[in-house]
This record gives C-alpha cells, structure tokens and sequence, in this order.
C-alpha cells in the first residue's frame, strides 16, 4: 500500500471509490455534489491509499492554523477494510502534523475507540 497527497490527477479514482461505496456517498460523488466535493477537496488536506493502482482509501481534513486538525470523511472500501489502511492513513496526518492534536468528525465512534482514541465534546447541529 502506498499513500500520496491527494491532487486533482487522481480526482477521478476517488470519485470512482465513492461510487463504488454506494448511497452513503452518493451526496459526494453524485451530479448535485460533484462540484460542491471538488471545491471542498480544494480546500482541504487530503489523501488516498493505493494498492498497486487502485485506490483503496482515503481521508480528508483541514487544518485549524496551528490549532488542530479535523478529520471530515475516512474511507476504506469494503474490499480491504481489516487491512489497517484507516489505522494508516490516520497516521499519516498525525505524521504531517505532529504539533498539533487530531480531532475526527465522526458517527463511526467503536472504530475511533479501537485505534485508541477518547472522546472529547460533542458536535451539535442546528435545525
């Protein structure tokens, strides 16, 4: 396995990964959200596992100036999920930015307890 920066080059192995992934992706990879991911992705630190020349994972998050770094989405696709690639790729933003505390945007919390994290607050959203 090998992981790169994500850069618009590979653009188009994500989507097909998202895709792949099915409906709970599809706010991302479909013709509304297309556009609004891509100027995300613009945006944010990203980066994507490969196995040969598949695309088998990745993670996106922004870093808060010197304050934190969020993680927003981690994928593994299903055909190499137990292979540690999350474990992985979560390493290497702690890697890139090891100054600063990682914090994951979650509703997948028992995988984030496994690989050792710990709770802290909460995320609210207002209706």
């Amino acid at each position: 396995m090998v992981i790169k920066k994500y850069d618009t080059t590979i653009e188009s192995l994500l989507f097909d990964m998202l895709a792949d992934e099915g409906d709970d992706w599809r706010e991302y990879y479909g013709a509304k959200g297309r556009e609004k991911y891509r100027k995300a992705l613009g945006s944010s630190i990203a980066y994507v596992a490969f196995d040969g020349e598949h695309a088998c994972g990745y993670i996106r998050c922004r870093e808060d100036d010197g304050f934190g770094v969020y993680v927003y989405d981690l994928l593994v696709r299903r055909t190499h999920r137990g292979m540690s690639i999350g474990a992985a790729l979560m390493d290497q933003v702690r890697r890139d930015f090891p100054c600063q505390p990682v914090y994951v945007m979650s509703d997948v919390d028992p995988y984030y307890e496994k690989l050792g994290y710990r709770r802290v607050g909460s995320i609210f959203l207002a209706v």
